[in-house]
C-alpha cells in the first residue's frame, strides 16, 4: 500500500509483472475511485469548456468522450483530463486525483462564461475493468450491449443490479475494456460482482504499479512525469488535442500557436535501451559524445519485451526515430535509440 493523493492505494497485489500480463492477456480490475470528477452544466457549459480546454469540445456529440488538457497562460499544462458529453448542456470532466483541488480552483477562477460547476469527486466511484476479456466479463452483468459502444463512447445503464452506472469504452492501458462510474454506495457490490463474473477468465485486482507500466508501454503521458505546468502539449506530442479553430479563444492559445508555427527546442520522445539496464525518472540523456541533451521522465523494464523502455524530453534535433542516445546511469552510459510509439500494439486497434 502507498499514500497517494490523500488515499491509501495498492501498488501491487500479487506482483507488478503478473498483474501487467494479466491485463494484456486476460482481464484485471483497477479501483480508481480516487480520480476527480467535475460536472459542468447549463447553457454556458460549452463556452466555458472551449475557453479552459485545448481540444474542440464542440466536436464531441452526446455519448462520447474527448481527451484534452487545461493549458495555462504560458502554454504549460495545469492538468490533462477526459471530457464526457453526458447530456445536452451537461459535461463530466475526469481529472487527476493529485490535481483535484488545483483544477477546481482553476475552473472557478476562469469561469467567466458563468457555467454551473459542481465538484462531485467525493460522490463518484470508478472501476477500470481492462483487458481483452473485459467485455466478455462485464456483459454477464448488464443488459447494455457493450459491443455496440465505440471507443471513447459511453452509455448509462444498469450493471450488477445497480442503477445509473456509466459504462465508458475508455482506459489507460491500451488493452481494451471499460471504465465504470457509479454512486459510491454501490462500489463494494459492483467490485464483488465483477470479480465473481470474471473467475472463468482468471480476473485479478491490479495496483498502481502495473497501471504505470501498462500506460508506459502505450506511451501515454502521466501528469507529474511527462506533463506539468512548464511543459506544453506541443512539446509533449499532444498537438492532436490542441485545436486552433476559429472562435475558440482558449487560455494560452497565442503561446501554443507560436510554438506550432516557429518550432520548439525540446520534444518528448520514446526510447528503448539496446543493452541491459533499466532507465529511471530523472536519469540524464546524453548524445554519443556524452553531451547532455535531455532527461528521462518515465522508465521501466517492459514486462512484455523484458527490455528497458522510457519516455523523456530531448532537444528536438535528437528526437527523430532511430537517433542513438545514451542514458547516464551512475558511472555508465547505456546505449539507447529513439523508437516509434507505442511499445505495445493497442488491443483491437
Amino acid at each position: 500500500m502507498y499514500e497517494f493523493a490523500g488515499y491509501q492505494m495498492p501498488v501491487e497485489y500479487t506482483g507488478i509483472i503478473s498483474e501487467h500480463l494479466a491485463v494484456c492477456r486476460g482481464v484485471g480490475v483497477f479501483d480508481v475511485s480516487h480520480m476527480g470528477e467535475f460536472w459542468v452544466k447549463g447553457p454556458n457549459a460549452l463556452a466555458f469548456l472551449q475557453r479552459v480546454t485545448s481540444n474542440d469540445v464542440s466536436q464531441i456529440p452526446v455519448g462520447t468522450a474527448q481527451y484534452s488538457c487545461f493549458p495555462n497562460e504560458q502554454g504549460g499544462i495545469v492538468d490533462d483530463l477526459v471530457v464526457y458529453h453526458y447530456e445536452e448542456d451537461k459535461y463530466l470532466l475526469v481529472v487527476n486525483a493529485s490535481n483535484i483541488e488545483k483544477d477546481w480552483e482553476w475552473c472557478i477562477a476562469h469561469n467567466e462564461a458563468g457555467a454551473e460547476l459542481e465538484n462531485a469527486s467525493d460522490r463518484m466511484a470508478q472501476l477500470a475493468v481492462q483487458g481483452p476479456e473485459a467485455v466478455r466479463v462485464l456483459q454477464r452483468l448488464t443488459p447494455v450491449d457493450l459491443s455496440a459502444i465505440p471507443y471513447y463512447s459511453f452509455v448509462t445503464g444498469k450493471l450488477a443490479g445497480c442503477p445509473r452506472v456509466m459504462l465508458s469504452n475508455t482506459g489507460y492501458t491500451g488493452a481494451g475494456g471499460f471504465e465504470l462510474y457509479f454512486d459510491p454506495e454501490h462500489a463494494l457490490s459492483i467490485w464483488n460482482a465483477v470479480m465473481e463474473a470474471g473467475q472463468p477468465e482468471g480476473i485479478v485486482p491490479v495496483g498502481l504499479g502495473a497501471r504505470d507500466t501498462l500506460r508506459l508501454e502505450m506511451g501515454y503521458c502521466l501528469y507529474g512525469n511527462e506533463l506539468d505546468d512548464t511543459t506544453s502539449p506541443i512539446e509533449a506530442g499532444l498537438s492532436r488535442i490542441t485545436k486552433f479553430v476559429e472562435g475558440k479563444d482558449f487560455i494560452g492559445r497565442a503561446v501554443l500557436e507560436r510554438q506550432k508555427r516557429e518550432g520548439i527546442a525540446r520534444r518528448l520522445c520514446a526510447f528503448e535501451l539496446t543493452e541491459k539496464g533499466v532507465p529511471r525518472q530523472g536519469y540524464e540523456i546524453v548524445d554519443l559524445e556524452g553531451r547532455p541533451v535531455g532527461r528521462v521522465t518515465s522508465g521501466t523494464m517492459s514486462p512484455l519485451t523484458r527490455t528497458g523502455i522510457g519516455l523523456g524530453y530531448v532537444r528536438t534535433a535528437q528526437a527523430a526515430v532511430g537517433t542513438e542516445l545514451r542514458m547516464a546511469v551512475r558511472n555508465r552510459h547505456l546505449a539507447a535509440k529513439v523508437v516509434k510509439l507505442p511499445f505495445r500494439r493497442p488491443h483491437g486497434r
